[in-house]
């Protein structure tokens, strides 16, 4: 049998899971995601979002509000009559009305092993911090952030060189399959949910542009797994001067390395950088306008070569 479904999502994270459910043969009888954004130069254009895209490719009715708060949005969500609805990194905050709307409430997939790494960057700060496991849960909402009980777990491990972007692509497709899994358990009505232990909370806050300024007095760790944890967006970033002025340039991969002297300090042109305890060797790099090259080829490209970064 069938479930009548509200999906609510908005970045390619979700993509996977929507396509999952609809292949699944399940009803999506609405899709709700977040607003066009402005593009181009002027911003005359508008940019749908990944989630948006595929549902008008399915001819799923799209809303996109800027709330869901006042009582005509509640009302209007109330109206689908839907057995559940399905949240995969929506971007806004269902209030209780909504999240008990739907006859077997709100399910949300989320990308980390609850209670670590509540809130809007599970996947990036887990890898910022170095956490060698991670995953994507099946919880019941509630109106905590992310405080529900949880009904089903995948677990990945995390790489010692893998991106937040790697981990992302990873977690992507293995959620949405975890949640097809929760649906068809939902029909049985065999889909059971247990509390989130209190203790072992960590919140995953947005990230902030001041973070991505790599830090060469840190120990060298510390710089890989900012490096890794923000690649490929926002993409850490140091600044040099490579014979025509001073530059900002990203760096998209790294690896540690043997190295030491003071923080920033460069080791030839393999960008062997030293850290305020150890050192990183530079993978890939991407200046200001371009595209990202590996090391080698970046620094064949430049003027020469500065003693330090900073």
């Amino acid at each position: 049998m069938a479930l009548r479904i509200v999906f609510m999502g908005t970045p390619d994270f979700s993509v996977p899971t929507l396509h999952a459910i609809i292949k699944a043969g399940h009803d999506v009888v609405a899709c709700y995601t977040r607003a066009p954004k402005a593009a181009g130069r002027r911003g005359l254009s508008l940019t749908k979002s990944p989630v948006h895209e595929l549902a008008d490719t399915c001819g799923i009715p799209v809303f996109t509000p800027r709330t869901l708060r006042d009582e005509a949005e509640i009302a209007h969500f109330a109206g689908h009559n839907a057995d559940v609805g399905v949240v995969v990194a929506y971007g806004l905050i269902l209030p209780k009305p909504v999240l008990d709307a739907p006859r077997y409430g709100c399910l949300n997939l989320h990308g980390s092993l609850l209670p670590r790494w509540r809130g809007a960057a599970p996947i990036q700060r887990a890898v910022m911090a170095g956490d060698l496991q991670t995953g994507v849960m099946v919880m019941r909402m509630e109106e905590g952030l992310d405080t529900g009980p949880v009904a089903m777990t995948h677990r990945t491990a995390i790489g010692a060189d893998m991106t937040a972007g790697e981990l992302h692509d990873e977690l992507s497709p293995a959620g949405a399959a975890l949640a097809v899994e929760a649906l068809v358990a939902l029909e049985r009505g065999e889909l059971v949910f247990t509390p989130q232990p209190a203790e072992g909370v960590v919140y995953a806050h947005k990230i902030e542009k001041a973070e991505a300024r790599l830090d060469w007095s840190a120990p060298a760790t510390r710089v890989h797994n900012r490096i890794r944890g923000l690649s490929p967006f926002p993409g850490a970033w140091f600044e040099a001067d490579f014979g025509r002025g001073v530059e900002r340039v990203k760096v998209l991969r790294s690896t540690l390395a043997q190295g030491s002297g003071a923080p920033g300090s460069v080791s030839g042109d393999d960008l062997v950088v030293a850290c305020g305890d150890g050192a990183v060797r530079l993978l890939h790099v991407q200046r200001a306008g371009g595209k990202a090259v590996s090391a080698a080829e970046f620094a064949r490209g430049i003027v020469s070569m500065p003693a330090s970064f900073s």
